[in-house]
């Protein structure tokens, strides 16, 4: 299939695929070019990178209607079906699980998208323009993140929640708010995401004999200020160890108050003494059952993980200890700020 064109078609041809901002567009004038100087379909389509059907069909296009069949023609194919409320309605169902739409399946498939937004909006769309769809509202395939709900009825959780919060913003005179909590530090180490090159995958080497270590941590609600004790058992005994932290870390705060969740030890008759000892200057807020994420010291652990426990190489706890320790005191370092390090 040869074509024959004339100077100033050649030129109009040129001069459309250098200023034209559609690829597609720019791509078939260089077929119509390539063919002109004589070259076959498929020394064409290996040039570009291309299917030769699709070669001969610009080229075909080309010879009946000119430069106008190198228009791109889908703009005649009516209205778009993925408009702006298509993925605003597909925002929601992703968002929700099939069972909401009659379905038993407890997971999503594009399939299933496809049947439930077709009967939502009565538009159905191709499985491969479902996936272009999701990507266009910013969904993603995840690991959903296992939670246990709160018993409380929903009024009285948000009356607690809210009451800690305004505690927490707005301290009294004298006053320090705090949150408490315990985290386990684990000679095998937590495997975590990383980077790895095509074709290799990255080993952890781990120790084999898992030994634990346990810190007992407060977040100072104002300052970011962190104060953390070790202990070899997570027990009461730690937990009052970190009490006994806190006065010392606060000597002229009138009152600390510990915001923390209702973990056994939090409750135990050895906290209690301790507490009594203490006289008023520490009083427990406790939270609302099952809600981790409103104890702000929980990021401060993912961040520890993050940094030093995850895929870590150290071969003794003694050794993995001493890069928690030495991460924590960097985190304090950035406010001035030192951390004691006190055993249990």
């Amino acid at each position: 299939m040869v074509l024959s064109l004339s100077g100033r078609v050649k030129l109009e041809v040129r001069r459309l695929r250098r200023s034209t901002r559609d690829a597609g567009l720019a791509v078939r004038c260089q077929m119509i070019l390539h063919a002109a100087k004589g070259r076959t379909m498929q020394a064409i389509a290996d040039a570009l990178g291309c299917s030769r059907s699709w070669v001969v069909r610009v080229v075909s296009r080309f010879r009946e209607h000119g430069v106008l069949g190198l228009m791109d023609r889908r703009e005649d194919n009516g209205t778009r079906k993925v408009d702006e409320d298509f993925l605003a309605r597909l925002y929601e169902v992703v968002a929700g699980q099939p069972s909401d739409y009659g379905y038993a399946r407890p997971t999503w498939t594009r399939e299933l998208l496809v049947a439930v937004m077709a009967q939502l909006t009565g538009v159905r769309v191709h499985v491969g323009t479902m996936s272009r769809a999701l990507k266009q509202i910013g969904a993603r395939r995840g690991r959903p993140r296992p939670t246990v709900r709160c018993p409380w009825p929903k009024c009285k959780k948000n009356r607690r929640l809210q009451a800690l919060r305004s505690l927490a913003a707005k301290p009294k005179r004298g006053e320090v708010v705090v949150y408490a909590d315990e985290v386990d530090v684990h000679l095998n180490p937590k495997i975590g995401l990383d980077w790895m090159n095509r074709g290799q995958q990255k080993e952890v080497v781990t120790p084999g004999q898992n030994q634990k270590r346990y810190l007992a941590g407060a977040l100072d609600a104002t300052t970011g200020r962190l104060t953390c004790v070790e202990g070899t058992k997570k027990n009461s005994s730690l937990f009052v160890v970190l009490l006994r932290a806190l006065v010392d870390a606060y000597p002229k705060a009138r009152r600390i108050h510990v915001i923390l969740d209702n973990y056994r030890i939090h409750h135990s008759q050895m906290t209690a003494v301790a507490l009594a000892h203490f006289g008023q200057r520490i009083r427990l807020q406790f939270l609302p059952p099952y809600c981790p994420n409103d104890n702000r010291i929980e990021r401060v652990w993912q961040d520890l993980h993050a940094e030093v426990t995850r895929n870590h190489q150290c071969k003794s706890i003694n050794d993995l200890m001493d890069e928690v320790w030495a991460y924590l005191r960097y985190r304090n370092r950035g406010m001035n700020i030192k951390t004691k390090r006190l055993a249990a």
